[in-house]
């Protein structure tokens, strides 16, 4: 009897291990579409299957990479982007949308960590006590864990700057990042360097560089090869508008508008489509975006006019 009920708790988890690594494969299923409505409606389903499957697998690092990544992409794309669309219209939604985002990032953070903890107990810990030490042996193979890991943790901080939690760990942050940049910049077409140019040219007056930002979105264009839309959109939105260069802003995402997303790498053609949604959205609010100088002459005319 004991040997019967061995084979089959064996057999259960063979064949949730199965399903696990099928699942946690399959997500280019999502990436190649381009229905971002579709794809929304159909992700939350995916990734309680994929928690389900975790309860019976804890240790399945496919699957925890999976949730990762899965919760972490679904935060952005369609509570987070959406949150920026409604603002104008719905604050009170926006602000609860927000909220929610949080919690899927953190959410996401928890699965990446403990993915981590699978080859490396303790990893969790001595992560925030020293990055490098912790990181260090780290390979080629945890990029994507890498990245999903800090994406997650960068994006709830990013909404969420006061939580004094998150912002004590942003060296952490940059240290994920970094060790997935030094083990693998070529990864998905460059998207490494897509955070890089938030992360740089986003903190210029706080201890990062727009020499930097430019660099990352120089060699995320050269490694994209026009297969992605996101460098331009992201440069555009971060770099041109704080420095307010409304011509460069404008040309940048005609450019990220002009890649043609069906004949780009299908992998791509999902984030493609929702960074185009984005460049549109973003042009539509020039005007709010860019403060137009005064024209020097109207200094002259100013007093004439008090007349």
């Amino acid at each position: 009897m004991l040997a019967l009920a061995l084979a089959g708790c064996s057999i259960k988890t063979m064949a949730v291990n199965t399903l696990g690594n099928a699942l946690a494969e399959g997500s280019s299923g999502f990436a190649k579409d381009d229905d971002p409505e579709l794809v929304r409606d159909a992700i939350p389903f995916a990734l309680k299957t994929i928690e389900s499957l975790i309860d019976q697998s804890p240790k399945h690092k496919g699957l925890l990479t999976a949730a990762c990544s899965g919760f972490t992409q679904y935060g952005y794309a369609f509570i987070q982007q959406e949150a920026d669309y409604v603002e104008a219209q719905d604050l009170d939604r926006a602000t609860a949308m927000r909220t929610r985002a949080k919690k899927l990032y953190l959410r996401a953070l928890d699965y990446g960590l403990r993915a981590f903890e699978v080859d490396d107990p303790g990893f969790r810990a001595r992560l925030t006590k020293d990055p490098a030490a912790a990181l260090a042996k780290t390979t080629k193979k945890q990029v994507p864990l890498l990245y999903w890991t800090a994406a997650a943790w960068g994006a709830a901080f990013s909404i969420d700057k006061a939580d004094s939690s998150l912002s004590v760990n942003q060296n952490v942050i940059e240290a994920l990042m970094r060790r997935a940049l030094a083990l693998d910049d070529t990864w998905e077409l460059g998207s490494l360097h897509d955070f890089f140019i938030t992360w740089e040219g986003g903190r210029s007056s706080v201890g990062g560089s727009l020499d930097q930002a430019k660099q990352h979105f120089e060699r995320a264009r050269a490694l994209s090869g026009g297969q992605r839309v996101s460098p331009f959109v992201t440069y555009a939105e971060v770099v041109s508008v704080g420095q307010q260069n409304k011509k460069e802003f404008q040309a940048l995402l005609a450019e990220a508008l002009a890649i043609d997303v069906a004949k780009a790498a299908p992998e791509q053609k999902l984030a493609n489509v929702i960074a185009q949604r984005r460049a549109t959205w973003l042009l539509s609010r020039v005007d709010e975006l860019f403060v137009e100088q005064p024209r020097p002459d109207a200094f002259v005319l100013w007093p004439l006019l008090m007349d």
